[in-house]
């Protein structure tokens, strides 16, 4: 029989049927495309086997003149400084109780590894976090395990729990000392958006009967926001704030003002509210800082920090928060907020859409978007310092990390396509539009994150689906602008950077069952940390002409590589699937007696039996063993015409 040669279009397009996609490929699963060719995804391995707290929202990259390589880190719950693969907490503090207030202020309750504290008005709630220090060991229950960060459980105003390891041997009604302090740190803030009613959710908003009441009244939901954070860096130090919260600085010399001896000295010292800094260096005005802001961002040709959504000059009352305002710190000096002839403090208020959502910085401009409109605010250099230019109306943007620019080109993930800026605003064409955004959650789409893979030339955006219910960014798209093509798959993370500063793309897989994750290496072997990853993909329907006829198949030359695996004997599975009517299940896909044909593909393998008969096939590459990397090129199978129907 003749030998024909399978030449597939590269990329994935389910915008159209699959029999109408017929020379193209249907269905992808950590499979992407160069030169052309379809091959399996790199790998990734755990950078650290500490587990971060929290559902991890901003990954950023930066080198002191110390040389020191480091990770910020923001979760719902923390705020990590990672330098190699240790994971320092400088999570700001909230309030700082000792003395008297603290003194044997620990119960113990026999055989109950739960402890009691009685501390007045300590302000906390569930799930918030405390280090407690300056206890003595009593009741079996070492200081070691008392003298920790501990997660607590709010009994009411003045009670709160927390667990230790060793139950102790006695019921104490106070202990630990009179030495004993309490550091409360910020309010965690919520994993994912969160349904709420009125003013909260949980026992906050239930009267004593169970009748939501506060605020809205009745059952009509509202939706709380995500924990989010924005890092930038100016020089040495590092700058944080909460998205719609208060602006944060963590200081190389640990607020000292000199070098410090030891160099890991400052990782142990948390990060401050900016106006406390400010305050304690008494040399500007703490008052003059926002006390919200959507988000900041250090500008990097001109080092400003700017602060978009912001509370206006002269107030410090949250009640007066603009969404459409950004301001600005006084060049190179991100203390000084108060507006001088003597300096380039200032603000700039946009005049469309309701709020601002995402700046975004660039070659050569900043890029804002409102929830409406895109603007470019560009440094000036002039007494007006900067400038704000409208580039688009009418569009959207999934969520404020659903941008990013690569090679001078923007793109972002609006609410039903996709766009791109290179000088000028168009939709991006996508074969996976219709398949991408069915299926996003809009709900939570505030959680939808975007990344390069600079490497592969792929724009990766990670999105919360409809179908897979979790609440969590458990699929991805990409876009490969070197190729032009689309590719998509399952894939639950909740942060991505790819710098300059590191071998490999950095992304943290947050567990959506208990909202702590891990930090990954991508592209770092080729198997899911320690255990296999499942890929393949699957072609489009082909015939033979019109499709009138059967085709017979006996043999098939796969021409697939394994040359870059680690498993000692790699192998996939080749299907060739068969149906005989467009749009419904393949033959073996059910109980049908007729099975598609499978076989092995290993890495000595020439040629493969198969015995297939149909109007329409379909061919599918799968691997799940560990160690196994593939590349596919161009198949030849033999078909020849068998009878017509």
């Amino acid at each position: 029989m003749p030998f024909i040669k399978l030449q597939f279009k590269p990329g994935v397009d389910k915008d159209r049927t699959d029999y109408s996609g017929e020379g193209g490929w249907w269905e992808t699963e950590k499979v992407r495309f160069r030169s052309g060719y379809p091959q399996k995804i790199g790998g990734w391995t755990k950078y650290s086997t500490t587990q971060v707290l929290g559902a991890c929202r901003q990954l950023w990259a930066w080198v002191t003149s110390f040389s020191d390589n480091i990770i910020a880190l923001g979760t719902s719950k923390k705020v990590y400084l990672a330098v190699g693969n240790v994971f320092y907490d400088v999570t700001p503090l909230r309030q700082s109780f000792a003395t008297t207030a603290t003194d044997n202020m620990i119960h113990t309750t026999s055989g109950s590894t739960t402890l009691s504290v009685t501390l007045t008005t300590h302000g906390a709630v569930t799930g918030d976090y405390v280090t407690i220090a300056g206890a003595t060991t009593f009741d079996s229950v070492p200081a070691a395990e008392m003298n920790a960060n501990h997660k607590v459980t709010v009994v009411d105003a003045n009670t709160f729990t927390f667990v230790v390891t060793t139950a102790p041997t006695d019921s104490t009604p106070g202990g630990g000392g009179t030495a004993i302090t309490a550091a409360f740190e910020l309010a965690v803030g919520n994993d994912n958006v969160t349904e709420g009613i009125g003013w909260g959710t949980g026992t906050w908003d239930e009267s004593p009967a169970g009748d939501r009441h506060w605020g809205l009244g009745g059952t009509q939901p509202v939706y709380l926001p995500l924990r989010a954070w924005w890092f930038s860096h100016i020089d040495n130090d590092l700058i944080a704030s909460i998205q719609d919260g208060a602006i944060y600085y963590w200081s190389r010399d640990g607020f000292t003002g000199t070098a410090p001896t030891d160099p890991a000295a400052p990782l142990l010292v948390r990060m401050k509210l900016l106006t406390d800094k400010v305050t304690a260096d008494d040399v500007y005005v703490a008052a003059a800082v926002p006390v919200k802001t959507t988000q900041t961002l250090l500008s990097q040709q001109d080092k400003h920090l700017i602060a978009f959504g912001a509370v206006p000059y002269g107030s410090t009352d949250i009640a007066d928060f603009d969404p459409l305002l950004i301001r600005w710190s006084d060049q190179d000096i991100p203390e000084q907020w108060t507006p001088q002839v003597t300096n380039s403090a200032g603000s700039i208020r946009l005049s469309r859409g309701s709020k601002i959502v995402r700046a975004l910085p660039t070659r050569q401009e900043i890029l804002v978007w409102t929830d409406s409109n895109l603007y470019a605010f560009q440094f000036l250099g002039t007494t007006d310092v900067f400038s704000v230019q409208p580039y688009a109306d009418s569009i959207s943007i999934a969520s404020a990390r659903a941008c990013v620019s690569t090679s001078n080109i923007t793109y972002w993930m609006g609410r039903d396509k996709f766009y791109v800026y290179s000088g000028r605003v168009e939709t991006l064409p996508c074969t996976l539009r219709d398949h991408v955004f069915s299926d996003l959650d809009l709900t939570q789409a505030p959680q939808v994150v975007c990344g390069t893979n600079e490497e592969w030339n792929e724009v990766w955006w990670f999105y919360p689906s409809i179908s897979g219910a979790k609440n969590w960014n458990d699929k991805y798209v990409v876009y490969n602008y070197g190729e032009d093509v689309w590719y998509h798959g399952n894939m639950e993370r909740t942060a991505w950077m790819d710098s300059s500063l590191r071998d490999n793309p950095l992304a943290v897989a947050t567990d959506s069952t208990t909202a702590d994750g891990f930090m990954y290496t991508h592209e770092d072997g080729v198997d899911d940390d320690v255990s296999a990853m499942t890929s393949y993909i699957e072609s489009s329907d082909f015939d033979l002409g019109d499709g009138e006829h059967y085709m017979l198949s006996r043999r098939m030359i796969p021409d697939i590589s394994l040359s870059q695996s680690t498993a000692v004997t790699p192998e996939v599975t080749l299907q060739i699937k068969k149906r005989n009517f467009p749009g419904t299940v393949f033959s073996g896909d059910t109980s049908d007696s007729q099975l598609v044909s499978e076989t092995g593909v290993g890495t000595h393998t020439n040629e493969v039996f198969i015995r297939a008969r149909a109007r329409q096939m379909a061919i599918r590459i799968t691997s799940s063993a560990l160690g196994v990397q593939w590349k596919l090129g161009s198949p030849r199978i033999d078909l020849r015409q068998d009878g017509r129907q």
